[in-house]
């Protein structure tokens, strides 16, 4: 198979990453509500989103001075931990409880807590490629639905665009993602999904990215999307980009003509579990219009028409970053969410204001 149809396989692959979460998510949230992790049964307000924006933002400091001042190993630690702690909520709601003896009083899951231990363990004495996908779904999964069944639609609408946003303004207006993305790919955690382009491609052999400037480089160090080695993540996640092109960065054109040595696309976790919380929000909060299976799940079509968009946004996010070029990938994919869940809310005969939450007030 020529660079192309490699390329193309790829891009398939994350588009096929992405659905896995998605359909995972919805698979979780009613279990899961059902299991009593929803602390919010009415979505609570637009608060919680900016409360956890500004979480987002402190980590991301906390991470850049553990970075500056010698505090990786810790933060991979603490990053394992939390990889661990993510994905036994999720195998808890998902995984059968065929083994489950009661400890101090608690029934436990016995196949969930192995399942999470061996990814932690994994994770530490091995992070290559498939291990850190592995993860990072299961993770994925398991942070989308928890905020999904938390964060009703005005609450998730609210976070889809304010990080929207952020990540459009870190990546085309700032560059302090720039140490972050070096630190994150020697650290080999699950805060991308890697997808290689041979099947002798190892992620342990990747280099971290350059710490060139945009004008240095042929792609934008702070971008957030699907970007190959030279991989530049966000850990809100958002970046999509491939690297080495034989492109014009003054002009932004593309010459066509490819890098011989592209090994493995990159694209940040949190593209693929920003826009699923919409989804997975949508999927418990919205009772309108048909019920629609996929696969192993039902659910509204305002919630399918959300999983398209992003889709459609992510074909679109990764046809811009094969041309050459790094983007910002939640303003494409939350936009993609945001307007298929409307389209769906809409046919489904919602107004436009309840739709968004607001039919009690306009």
């Amino acid at each position: 198979m020529d660079h192309r149809g490699r390329l193309l396989l790829a891009c398939a692959a994350i588009v096929g990453l992405f659905l896995v979460v998605q359909l995972g998510a919805l698979a979780f949230v009613e279990p899961a509500v059902e299991q009593d992790l929803q602390e919010f049964e009415d979505g609570g307000d637009s608060s919680l989103s900016l409360a956890l924006v500004l979480g987002i933002l402190a980590m991301t400091g906390v991470m850049l001075a553990a970075l500056r001042y010698g505090g990786a190993s810790v933060l991979r630690g603490f990053i394992l931990l939390a990889s661990v702690y993510i994905a036994f909520f999720a195998l808890d709601v998902l995984v059968p409880a065929i083994i489950e003896p009661t400890v101090g009083g608690v029934s436990v899951n016995l196949l969930a807590v192995g399942g999470a231990l061996g990814l932690g363990g994994a994770l530490y004495a091995y992070p290559e490629w498939y291990v850190v996908d592995t993860a990072g779904v299961v993770m994925g999964i398991g942070a989308a639905g928890l905020f999904g069944i938390n964060f009703g639609v005005t609450a998730a609408l609210v976070l889809l665009v304010v990080l929207a946003v952020y990540d459009a303004i870190s990546v085309y207006g700032t560059e302090h993602m720039l140490t972050l993305a070096s630190g994150v790919m020697e650290m080999r955690v699950p805060v991308v999904l890697v997808v290689p382009l041979s099947l002798s491609y190892s992620y342990l052999d990747t280099d971290p990215p350059d710490t060139a400037t945009p004008s240095d480089e042929d792609d934008d160090p702070t971008g957030d999307a699907a970007e190959t080695p030279e991989e530049d993540d966000d850990p809100t996640g958002d970046a999509a980009e491939t690297p080495e092109e034989d492109d014009d960065p003054t002009t932004g054109t593309d010459t066509g003509t490819a890098a011989a040595d592209r090994d493995a696309l990159f694209i940040g976790l949190g593209d693929a579990i920003i826009p699923t919380v919409l989804v997975a929000s949508v999927a418990v909060f919205v009772d309108a219009g048909p019920t629609i299976s996929l696969l192993v799940v039902e659910t509204s079509l305002p919630a399918v028409t959300a999983m398209v968009g992003t889709l459609l946004g992510l074909v679109a996010l990764l046809w811009l970053v094969t041309r050459g070029r790094a983007h910002a990938g939640l303003p494409l994919l939350n936009g993609g969410a945001i307007a298929g869940y409307l389209v769906g809310a809409l046919a489904s005969g919602l107004t436009l204001a309840e739709a968004v939450g607001l039919g009690g007030v306009l």
